[in-house]
Parts: C-alpha cells; structure tokens; sequence
C-alpha cells in the first residue's frame, strides 16, 4: 500500500518528549499500529528524532534544506533514487540521503527505522520521476 501524507500535517509536528526524558524505544515501536506510523520524538539542536514505523511504500519526495539519515531497527526498508539504485538497510544498518535527492522508502513486511533531519524539514511530494538522475 502506498502512504499519502497530508503535507500540511509536517509543518507544525508536535515533539513527543521534552529533553531529560527517557524514552523507551522500543515500547514506541511495539505501540504502533496501523500500516503507517511517523513521530517526532525528541529534538536536538534544530534537528529531530523520528520514528517511523511502516508496511508499506511512501511516496517520491525530497526535502531541499535537509538530509535525512535512516537507521533501521526491525525488519527491511528500502530506498528508491532516481537514478534507478535501491538500498536496502537491515537492523542496524544506516544511510544518509542528501538534501535535494529525490528518493522514496518502501518495506517488505513490517520495518522500524529511526530518522535524523531537521526540525519541521520541507517535504516536497512528487509524481513519480522518470529514472536517470535526481532532481536539483
């Protein structure tokens, strides 16, 4: 199933939890239901921690001001670029995407992944590009 975010619902996200509290991850992951799942958890200068939880595709996007750093827990998460290359990152595996590429993550089963950006990041939704490069 493919997640249609509504795009206006990124520009004034919430922050879970205030600094000097502990967060218990893996009770937030296991807590989650549904097919999609994305939470700001706690921010740090300017940046955030989130936590998605998915099964699913999510659309072609990009953010312009910020890179975006996956780091999977549980399960599978691909990312789709452009320029026709997949990552797939397994539990405990990583990668950032750079500000300005235009990519898409998607999961075979469920995935857990804990993503580093900026606050409130820009998210621009796209059809789906042609293959061959990204976007600037």
């Amino acid at each position: 199933m493919t997640m249609r975010p509504d795009s206006a619902s990124y520009a004034h996200e919430p922050v879970r939890y205030p600094p000097l509290h502990i967060v218990d991850l893996a009770d937030e992951a296991a807590a989650a239901t549904g097919e999609y799942t994305n939470h700001v958890i706690q921010a740090v200068n300017g940046h955030c921690l989130r936590l998605a939880v998915f099964d699913g595709e999510y659309p072609w996007h990009r953010h312009t001001t910020s890179d975006e750093l996956f780091l999977v827990v549980e399960g599978c998460l691909f990312i789709d670029l452009t320029d026709g290359r997949t990552l797939r990152l397994g539990p405990w595996q990583a990668a950032t995407v750079p500000a300005g590429t235009v990519h898409r993550t998607r999961t075979e089963g469920r995935a857990v992944n804990l993503c580093f950006e900026e606050l409130a990041a820009d998210t621009e939704f796209l059809q789906r590009p042609e293959l061959g490069g990204d976007v600037a």
